[in-house]
């Protein structure tokens, strides 16, 4: 009878330690998932915020042709936005104080 009582014990802690085992790989297969969804959640915003920065400058661009601005005169105003100008002109900067 003692054989018994002790294969059953030895045989009860080795279900217990595998049943700890898993749970431990579950909880930290749980974490792992977690923190790619935050990850996942962090990266949408930065997306939406782009998207909706991209709307506004979609609805700027065609608010400017619907006013009657055409391309070329959008091209042009963002070409001087950009520093260019054409040939042969000359391009005066104020530098004074506004005085």
């Amino acid at each position: 009878m003692q054989k018994a009582k002790g294969s059953k014990v030895k045989g009860s802690f080795l279900l217990k330690a595998a049943v700890f085992c898993l749970a431990a790989v579950a909880l930290v297969s749980l974490v792992e998932r977690q923190i790619r969804i935050a990850e996942k959640q962090a990266q949408l915003a930065q997306l939406e915020a782009q998207l909706e920065e991209q709307t506004a400058k979609n609805e700027d661009l065609q608010a400017a042709l619907d006013n009657g601005e055409g391309v070329r005169e959008y091209a042009e105003r963002r070409a001087r936005s950009l520093g260019y100008a054409r040939p042969n002109e000359r391009v005066y900067v104020d530098v004074g104080g506004g005085e």
